[in-house]
């Protein structure tokens, strides 16, 4: 009897602890959540990384399911082992979801322009900011399961195009379709264990077709960025030559103050060449059409007008990304922009800079890469 009353007393000092400091642990697992993601991709390679990331959507899954389950049969129950794991549960959501949005959140933010991808990146940081300040929400299973179809969608647009090698529109369609499939017999499981979620199937089910049709919407308003290509570098330089296995570039030299400046003004003289160089992460075997698209900004219309568009044959498997490049002459003062896409018009990147005419020549530097 003693013995039953101190682990008793335990169990709630524990549970005392757990709600004294929950806004403390709560974002704390958050916080883990997204540096696993970053220790994991600096250190880990790709595949076992996305197998890691699998493991944290089964968790979570698994931890959903119990919390619910527990909580409708809580009178049933008299497992100290599961009273425990009642408990952690909450933390290890917000742990597994932390993980898996940040792990959307890194890949989505090196794949694309932050000028045009801003929505869908306020979206993902929304949702994790939102897994403290909601909370409470967060425990509602119609927000669970939402949240974790969203999640679902997020990791398999990721996953699907290393294993199949392609970046193509349909291959983000099927991400969502098997997403899609997956939560509703996940749906179907819970309701025959839970009452309450016979009552709200419907509900859920709309609300994952409406985040299907939002994500399309915007993956086919070029909002998305491709995944998972990514910009590892991008400049705009003075002259550009291929030699063996290196590009040799040669840019200004400038002043430490200039480099620290945001902004690049290239000083030419009439008639010189600037060249676009970038480099782009894919996964092996993988190939796609990468486009620069030089843009200039007219002032008395206040807008980017079109210049010219080159495009070249990128192919997957250099760790330190694809090495591209295009050129211009013949560039009017003023402000200047190339963007860097896919066939689509998907963004990876922009590459702004200012172009002056000067007369004298510009003192310059060489960069290997």
């Amino acid at each position: 009897m003693k013995e039953r009353a101190k682990q008793l007393i335990r169990y709630n000092e524990i549970k005392s602890f757990l709600e004294r400091y929950e806004r403390l642990l709560i974002p704390g697992m958050l916080i883990v959540g997204v540096a696993a993601d970053f220790i994991t991709f600096r250190s880990l390679n790709v595949n076992t990384a996305f197998t890691l990331l699998g493991v944290y959507a089964i968790i979570a899954a698994a931890t959903i399911a119990f919390l619910n389950i527990y909580d409708e049969n809580k009178p049933k129950i008299h497992s100290r082992f599961l009273g425990y794991l009642r408990l952690a549960s909450p933390f290890i959501v917000q742990f597994t979801f932390g993980a898996l949005l940040s792990a959307s959140l890194i890949f989505y933010w090196f794949s694309g322009a932050i000028s045009v991808s801003w929505p869908f990146l306020v979206a993902i940081a929304f949702l994790m900011a939102s897994n403290d300040i909601l909370r409470e929400h967060y425990l509602k299973p119609v927000v669970q399961l939402s949240v974790f179809y969203f999640i679902l969608f997020s990791f398999f647009s990721l996953v699907l195009p290393f294993a199949l090698n392609s970046i193509d529109a349909w291959i983000y369609v099927l991400s969502g379709a098997i997403a899609m499939v997956l939560i509703f017999f996940y749906l179907e499981m819970l309701a025959y264990f839970l009452r309450f979620i016979r009552w709200e199937r419907t509900r859920v089910r709309i609300l994952v077709i409406i985040i299907f049709i939002l994500m399309n919407l915007l993956y086919f308003l070029n909002i998305i960025p491709p995944i998972p290509l990514s910009l590892r570098e991008a400049g705009v330089y003075h002259n550009l030559e291929h030699s063996g296995g290196n590009y040799i570039l040669t840019d200004e030299a400038r002043p430490l103050i200039d480099r620290l400046i945001p902004g690049t003004t290239l000083h030419i003289q009439p008639g010189e060449y600037i060249y676009l160089y970038s480099a782009i992460f894919a996964p092996p075997k993988l190939k796609a059409t990468i486009v620069h698209e030089w843009q200039w900004f007219d002032e008395s219309q206040s807008r980017w007008i079109k210049s010219n568009r080159s495009s070249f044959q990128l192919t997957g498997g250099r760790e330190a990304g694809y090495r591209g490049y295009s050129w211009k002459t013949v560039l009017p003062e003023g402000r200047w922009r190339v963007s860097i896409e896919n066939e689509r018009g998907q963004v990876l990147g922009r590459v702004r800079f200012k172009i002056q005419h000067v007369d004298e020549v510009i003192e310059t530097k060489t960069i290997l890469r």
